[in-house]
């Protein structure tokens, strides 16, 4: 080989680069010192553009296609090495390869909430996470600005800085929106289109572009969430003094079937449904003036009208008792003792008299201990 054919070997005549990395926005052609010969093919693949740079200043920018490195098609280039009359002598320059397609995996979020002031709800912080895609509009300026002399500038360079951009922006638009919480997942598709724009306007200074925003969910504090899942089960339930009621029956049904239960568990049937009554009295007060208190299962005779004349002779009390859900009386202390041998009052069978504040077991008055001890003895097994 002659020395003619091992200069000629040493110069660089075709010039191309094929991406398989997936994440590479810009790559530099690796030269290494050889010079690339006037008349060079230069092949620009789609999504692609290739800068020259000679002596650190940009030269030229070619786009998608086939080029034959000549001086008449390399005017700036021509003009900064001196060329004259077509003069076609081996130069050297630093070739660029940059990726004008759309990086489609490039993701986003919220670390810390953000805060919005809700119409319904008041102050919430809410987080919110999503994807974008970024492509480069204008290669000289990516160069400039953000890829400098890099030989292999991807996209986890950039990504970062894109991501905090796209932060400060959510919490404005989001803000702006004035869309109550409740419906923000129904916006969410136009919050991300109205937010496209904004982002690539911000990054034309540095050649690049985000053609996709996409707003994937929108996402509440776990107590605000859990607090979102009690109103729901309220509004569920609809009226909710019939829905007391309810319970409360279902309670003293239980009662009912288990006779002997604890005084603990009669007094904490008792605090819960006082305690559902209260709650319904407190959420829909206007729903309980318009309704009627409903009747007691063993109401107290209305007293008798007084009549004229003289007093009437002191009687006896007169005593009502409860059997099987139905009011029995009125009987004297006479009367108690047939009930008792009957087998209809026992210490705790409900009594009442015009001196008791309330139905109470029978058990419990003192007064009736004589009558309750007057029920024979059970007879002796046979």
């Amino acid at each position: 080989m002659g020395l003619f054919d091992k200069i000629r070997g040493e110069l660089v005549d075709i010039i191309e680069w094929t991406d398989d990395s997936r994440d590479t926005i810009v790559w530099r052609f690796p030269r290494y010192d050889n010079e690339i010969k006037m008349g060079a093919q230069l092949t620009v693949r789609e999504s692609q553009v290739a800068v020259f740079i000679n002596e650190g200043q940009l030269a030229d920018t070619f786009t998608p296609g086939m080029h034959r490195l000549e001086t008449q098609n390399m005017p700036i280039l021509s003009t900064l090495k001196g060329w004259k009359h077509g003069f076609s002598s081996p130069f050297k320059a630093e070739v660029y390869f940059v990726n004008t397609r759309q990086f489609t995996d490039m993701k986003w979020g919220t670390k810390n909430p953000i805060i919005l002031r809700d119409p319904e709800f008041g102050m919430v912080r809410i987080r919110a996470f999503g994807a974008f895609s970024m492509r480069v509009v204008d290669a000289p300026k990516l160069l400039r600005e953000l890829a400098g002399t890099d030989p292999q500038f991807r996209t986890e360079e950039v990504e970062d800085y894109l991501r905090q951009m796209i932060v400060g922006r959510i919490a404005s638009a989001l803000a702006r929106a004035e869309v109550p919480m409740l419906d923000l997942a129904a916006d969410q598709h136009s919050i991300g289109e109205r937010l496209a724009p904004l982002l690539s306007e911000d990054l034309a200074s540095y050649g690049l572009a985000i053609p996709k925003f996409i707003i994937s969910n929108i996402s509440l504090p776990p107590e605000v969430e859990a607090a979102l899942d009690k109103r729901t089960q309220m509004g569920m339930l609809g009226d909710l003094n019939q829905y007391s009621q309810f319970q409360a029956a279902n309670a003293m049904e239980a009662a009912a079937k288990n006779p002997n239960g604890g005084a603990g568990e009669g007094l904490g049937l008792g605090m819960g449904i006082a305690a559902g009554q209260q709650m319904a009295q407190a959420l829909s007060p206007q729903q309980q003036q318009q309704q009627q208190p409903a009747p007691q299962q063993y109401a107290p005779p209305p007293a008798a009208p007084a009549q004229p004349g003289p007093p009437p002779l002191p009687q006896q009390d007169q005593w009502y008792i409860g059997v099987n859900g139905q009011q029995l009386g009125p009987f004297d202390l006479t009367g108690l003792a047939a009930q008792v041998s009957a087998g209809n009052l026992t210490p705790t069978t409900l009594v009442w008299k015009a001196q008791l504040p309330a139905w109470t077991a029978a058990g419990q008055v003192p007064e009736l201990a004589p009558v309750l001890s007057s029920a024979p003895p059970p007879l002796p097994p046979g």
